[in-house]
């Protein structure tokens, strides 16, 4: 199986100054910030301003075709979930940091990077991993306190919120043997290194300050279209993917509890996008949607051979009539419509799928 290319599907296929966008389900609450840090379900375009490929970039049409013009460097065709989220909160569209362009960060900032893992070995040099992002964080919260001032400074990173989504990658370069040199390890021993590293961000975030937090599982990617494309048959899912992302959410949910006990106050909304998006894949209708196990955009089995938009090697690809039928625009990622969905689960969720509190509630700081 050729998923040597699926790290950078979901990076490639795993901005910014617009109006804030209001909302019946809003908090008004302008003063919260937004802090987010992750991979390309976060990255709002800071691919664009780093050195890398255009394999890990998705700042061409017809991503973003759907609200962006030109593309901003998101991995969906409009918006993705920390966009959602920004306009519950009724914050405009969180800037991605590494752009040129930004100076203010009054309402926070998006260090996120597609391809990212929590391991710097996931797909190295070529992406800010979840350590560099930790690193840049410390460096604006020094320009916020020469700006800002010590207190104002760390009265609003105690009150903001910090969105996290890692794993992912790590997962997915292990599978495609980029991650070689431990492939000695077993299942559990790589999930405890990959959840012990995003742990220590955590750790680091919450020493700098932060005190809320919401965190995604992985995605189910065994099964997406872009691992079954290249399943022998091209209808099963990887069995060694399951294992691993199973075991990372169960090992994470573990661990934020005891964070939760260690770390001076420690408040978290853990969402289970894993289940989101496999009922949506199982079930399409139920949720509005017509297709789950191809994507809209992209070639071969299931459109998951990662050529959507026709800049990473492949030119050829088909792109799918009505976007909004479908649960993935390409091979790993999530329609704009479908990131709805999840940010308005995370936001506003029961204990059945965002635990053990919704970003809501954090946001609103009442009753924690």
């Amino acid at each position: 199986m050729d998923v040597a290319k699926l790290i950078i599907v979901f990076a490639s296929c795993l901005l910014m100054f617009t109006s804030c966008c209001h909302s019946s389900s809003h908090f008004n609450k302008q003063s919260t910030s937004l802090f987010i840090f992750g991979d390309s379900l976060f990255d709002p375009g800071n691919n664009n301003y780093i050195n890398t490929t255009i394999s890990l970039q998705a700042n061409f049409t017809p991503y973003g075709i759907s609200y962006f013009h030109p593309p901003s460097g998101r991995f969906s065709n409009g918006r993705v979930i920390p966009d959602f989220i920004a306009e519950f909160a009724s914050l405009p569209l969180i800037p991605a940091y590494f752009n040129p362009q930004n100076r203010e960060y009054s309402y926070g900032a998006n260090f996120a990077s597609g391809g990212s893992g929590a391991l710097v070995e996931t797909v190295p040099g070529l992406v800010m991993d979840l350590k560099s992002q930790l690193r840049c964080f410390g460096d604006l919260r020094k320009q916020l306190r020469k700006r800002l001032g010590d207190e104002k400074t760390e009265h609003m990173l105690a009150d903001a919120v910090y969105l996290l989504s890692s794993g992912n990658n790590d997962y997915l370069s292990l599978v495609s043997n980029n991650n070689s040199i431990y492939h000695n390890y077993t299942n559990e021993q790589y999930v405890k290194m990959v959840v012990g590293n995003m742990t220590r961000v955590i750790k680091g975030i919450h020493k700098r300050g932060g005190r809320k937090f919401g965190i995604l599982t992985t995605m189910p990617l065994a099964c997406c279209p872009g691992i079954r494309a290249f399943q022998v048959g091209n209808t099963n899912c990887n069995q060694q993917l399951g294992i691993l992302t199973s075991l990372h959410n169960q090992i994470l949910s573990k661990k934020l509890k005891k964070l939760e006990k260690k770390l001076d106050g420690f408040k978290y909304a853990n969402f289970d996008i894993s289940t989101a998006v496999s009922n949506r894949m199982k079930n399409p209708s139920k949720y509005g949607f017509k297709v789950s196990d191809s994507a809209c955009c992209g070639s071969g089995p299931f459109r998951g051979i990662n050529s959507c938009g026709g800049k990473r090697g492949i030119k050829e690809f088909e792109l799918c009539d009505n976007i909004n039928d479908y649960v993935f625009f390409d091979a790993l990622h999530p329609t704009e419509v479908a990131n709805r969905q999840y940010a308005k689960l995370f936001w506003n969720g029961d204990s059945n799928v965002t635990t053990p509190y919704n970003l809501k509630t954090l946001f609103q700081g009442e009753q924690l």
